[in-house]
């Protein structure tokens, strides 16, 4: 294979062979010749003089593209919508000369790039239901397991492994709920002609308005679509461009924090991810375990975060009925970010599906702050037992807790916090009282119920919608 020339990333190493084929010029010339047999059905039907042996010619060499016909036609007029309608018309003499009858270049260019990233965004659906999936079945395994919480990294209220999984999984159920709602709203152009008025149309129906709407819904029924948009330029809004690119920037925003978390974790030794046996971590220290698949989730979703500005620039500079500016940029911006996500995600998966957690670290550094953590506890039994006076007791707490911790930070030693209470006769408490409250499970609030209530009320009634849709588990290139 030749090594000489550039490839991007995207394509070489991290989107999956399903969303490069939705991206990939045979799909985009496959639909261009659907969209002038569904115009050429809808012509006939409205009466215009398409035969049905036109569009049988048509349809029998929908797939077979004469790709060197059509490239040798565009180094000569430099156009790519005429040279594979000239290369259709060399395989179909008979229907040659109804292809695209009445239409512009952007109907079967912008209906197939609607259409793209429709598709696009119906494999992103199915890669985050797996996500979804996969960490759900996480934080319900792991529900019940206490680990300390940060709050600023610094170590707060105790929380449980599960819970913890919880708050990534409710960002990415309401990425799923944005793509849902761009899907529900999908239209096509259809087919307005020059400036968005259909004048072509309007003149090949003599005059007849109905005919002239009544094309549109035509071709979008044949094309699987409820409706096209009810006005246009001469392109769909691009507009529809960046909200695509939004939800996708939505998913990037979700499966960063998520990545992010899984690093610092991992640097804690608490929850590490999946570490393939011959895997290295390292080219010069051999004992790594590096976090290289959070790591580049990290920088894919950081991309398609900053790419997502390509789509509101590109929308807010056209100009009146159509410019030229947008076709570069979308044919960069709008693939690149389809294909990132796609690989993000697929990371994801791979990551949620085989996160391994480590019960005796989390234990060990929850033990050493609980003492902190239960100083409220011991406080409200000393009041309730003796009578103490609380804001005492608070002012004697926040003493010991001052020393305690100079003990560990400046000295290096183990936290005596409990010790200095049990020593102090105002609390009234021994050492092995203290000790025997330490119980973790004490100290994390609703965690398990939580999680529980969360996974079963919201997370299985929605998932229930996708149980036909299988598991994505992608090969990763570690």
């Amino acid at each position: 294979m030749s090594k000489d020339c550039y490839e991007s990333p995207l394509s070489a190493r991290y989107a999956s062979k399903e969303m490069k084929y939705i991206f990939s010029p045979d799909k985009k010339f496959r639909t261009w010749r659907k969209l002038w047999i569904a115009l050429a059905e809808a012509e006939k039907e409205l009466g215009l003089p398409v035969t049905q042996e036109q569009i049988d010619e048509l349809k029998a060499h929908a797939d077979d593209i004469n790709y060197e016909v059509a490239q040798e036609r565009e180094k000569l007029v430099r156009h790519d919508v005429m040279s594979h309608v000239y290369a259709y018309g060399i395989q179909c003499p008979n229907a040659k000369g109804i292809i695209h009858l009445g239409a512009t270049s952007c109907y079967v260019g912008d209906n197939t790039d609607i259409i793209i990233m429709t598709e696009g965004l119906r494999l992103i659906r199915n890669k985050l239901i797996t996500v979804i999936r996969n960490l759900s079945a996480f934080a319900d395994e792991y529900k019940a397991l206490p680990t300390l919480a940060f709050t600023h990294f610094q170590p707060a209220q105790p929380t449980t492994v599960g819970k913890r999984a919880t708050l990534w999984i409710q960002e990415f159920m309401m990425d799923l709920e944005d793509v849902e709602y761009q899907l529900s709203k999908a239209k096509l152009l259809g087919s307005k002609g020059t400036t968005g008025t259909q004048a072509s149309f309007l003149e090949l129906f003599d005059g007849d308005h109905e005919k002239c709407k009544a094309l549109d819904r035509k071709i979008a029924e044949k094309m699987g679509y409820q409706a096209c948009f009810p006005v246009s330029g001469q392109t769909y809004s691009r507009k529809l461009d960046s909200q695509f690119l939004n939800v996708l920037a939505g998913i990037a925003q979700s499966a960063a924090k998520f990545s992010n978390d899984i690093r610092l974790l991992q640097h804690l030794k608490e929850v590490e991810e999946p570490f393939e046996k011959n895997q290295i971590g390292s080219s010069a220290m051999a004992y790594k375990r590096n976090p290289m698949r959070s790591e580049r989730i990290g920088s894919l979703s950081r991309y398609v975060m900053v790419d997502v500005l390509n789509g509101y620039f590109t929308t807010a500079t056209q100009w009146f009925e159509r410019t030229l500016d947008d076709s570069a940029n979308k044919r960069l911006s709008v693939p690149e970010a389809f294909l990132a996500i796609d690989g993000v995600l697929s990371l994801c998966a791979n990551v949620a599906d085989g996160l391994v957690v480590y019960p005796k670290v989390i234990e060990q550094r929850l033990r050493k702050e609980l003492p902190f953590m239960a100083t409220e506890n011991i406080m409200m039994d000393a009041v309730k037992k003796r009578g103490a006076d609380r804001q005492q007791l608070h002012e004697r707490i926040r003493v010991h807790s001052m020393a305690a911790s100079k003990v560990i930070k400046e000295e290096g030693g183990e936290n005596d916090l409990l010790q200095r209470i049990a020593a102090d006769e105002a609390f009234g408490v021994t050492l092995e009282e203290l000790e025997s409250i330490l119980q973790p499970e004490k100290y994390t609030g609703r965690a398990k119920e939580q999680t529980a209530d969360f996974l079963a009320e919201y997370v299985a009634p929605a998932l229930e919608k996708y149980k036909d849709i299988e598991s994505d588990r992608p090969e990763i290139n570690v």
